[in-house]
């Protein structure tokens, strides 16, 4: 224990005094990438990389990892949702490391790295100085610079043009939003709610690079990578074996239940308001509302953060903001004239997103196909209702 405390005492001291000082590991000490699989919460699904340091000599067994954050840090929340959270680098005893993952129920495999002394040495270094109070913290990107991505930065770093990724193992190129569908339920709110979130900027193909991203991808792109042209991972081990659960949930509180009901619900409705002609204004002013206040929260995400994600985001056109308002006016049972105009407006938005979704310029959730279902009915009666009470009023 005196060995360690000693260690990190050094790098500390000579870190403050402003002074270059190499990291002096063992010849017994060991690098290693940890690779963690998928959990139950949304932040969880992705997986999780990290670097794992052992020197048994001087009793060190850490895990330094990215994408850390305080939720006691000022406006979390606000900033959070901005795209201005500051994340930070930690380390923690590899023991609270897998006490955590045994809790979640989540594998975890290690890699262990072909590593001289004196890369170990540049490593570890480079890390403790990013753990420095004026280093740690930086801005997060969820598909540029996350957890997973910045573990081929640190190597890149420490050892240079020795190092070579060969990405001829990826048989396909994928878009952002077809890796991150990779582990995502189809029939799930959260892939529901993340298709809406972002924008047309994650459907273009990822470089291979890119791939990166996600935590399993940089695991098997360890298995490619050579260093001095020598393979790059002498040795993998599984330390958590948990199965991965699978990601599926009951019927009946999935989006594709609910927005199938709502679509038999509009369906029956609009053929007795046709039937009566009347019309049912309770569900006119709440489909109105409800794209309406998504189409504020779409434009907030595309032009009021720093989130590039949720850039250029098409679903923006029948998620149209001034529903919210619109809404209002037809609680009325006389709504104004201009209100036919507007109808038409919103159709055509909607058959825009259609021909964007179909060229592929944007990819909407498959469950999309209900919403714009409803939608294209309920607009399609309103046109026709409003036009024949126009017609005889005159």
């Amino acid at each position: 224990m005196f060995k360690k405390i000693l260690f990190y005492f050094t790098i500390f001291l000579f870190n403050f005094l402003g002074q270059s000082q190499e990291v002096q590991l063992s010849p017994l000490s060991k690098i290693s990438l940890l690779t963690v699989g998928t959990g139950d919460d949304l932040a969880a699904k992705f997986g999780h990389s990290a670097i794992r340091l052992q020197d048994p000599s001087i009793g060190i067994d850490e895990v330094y990892g990215y994408g850390t954050y305080d939720f006691e840090d000022p406006n979390f929340y606000l900033n959070f949702t901005r795209g201005k959270l500051a994340y930070t680098i930690s380390r923690i005893p590899y023991s609270y490391f897998e006490i955590s993952y045994k809790q979640e129920q989540r594998w975890v495999k290690e890699q262990s790295l072909n590593l001289n002394l004196q890369q170990r040495n540049a490593i570890i270094g480079f890390l403790e100085h990013n753990l420095l109070p004026e280093n740690k913290r930086y801005k997060y990107d969820f598909l540029f610079d996350n957890c997973a991505t910045r573990i081929p930065m640190v190597f890149e770093k420490t050892l240079g043009n020795e190092l070579h990724f060969n990405f001829d193992h990826l048989n396909e190129h994928l878009t952002f939003r077809q890796l991150i569908r990779l582990k995502l339920n189809p029939n799930s709110w959260s892939n529901f709610g993340i298709d809406l979130a972002l924008g047309s900027v994650i459907d273009r193909k990822a470089t291979p690079y890119e791939h990166l991203f996600l935590p399993i991808y940089v695991y098997r792109q360890m298995k490619h990578t050579t260093l001095n042209g020598e393979p790059f991972v002498k040795k993998e081990t599984v330390l958590l074996g948990i199965p991965e659960q699978d990601d599926s949930s009951i019927f009946v509180f999935s989006p594709a239940f609910w927005l199938g009901l709502l679509l038999v619900l509009v369906i029956w409705i609009t053929y007795r308001d046709h039937s009566t002609g009347e019309r049912t204004k309770w569900l006119d002013f709440s489909l109105f509302i409800l794209t309406g206040l998504s189409g504020i929260l779409i434009a907030f995400l595309w032009f009021g953060t720093d989130h590039l994600a949720t850039k250029m985001n098409y679903n923006a056109l029948w998620a149209f903001a001034p529903n919210a308002i619109v809404a209002i006016y037809l609680l009325k049972n006389d709504p104004p004239k201009w209100i036919i105009t507007y109808l038409i407006v919103v159709m055509i938005l909607v058959l825009i997103s259609i021909l964007i979704w179909i060229l592929k310029i944007q990819v909407f959730s498959i469950l999309m196909i209900l919403v714009l279902g409803v939608l294209g009915i309920r607009y399609i009666f309103l046109y026709s209702f409003f036009k024949t009470v126009q017609k005889n009023q005159y």
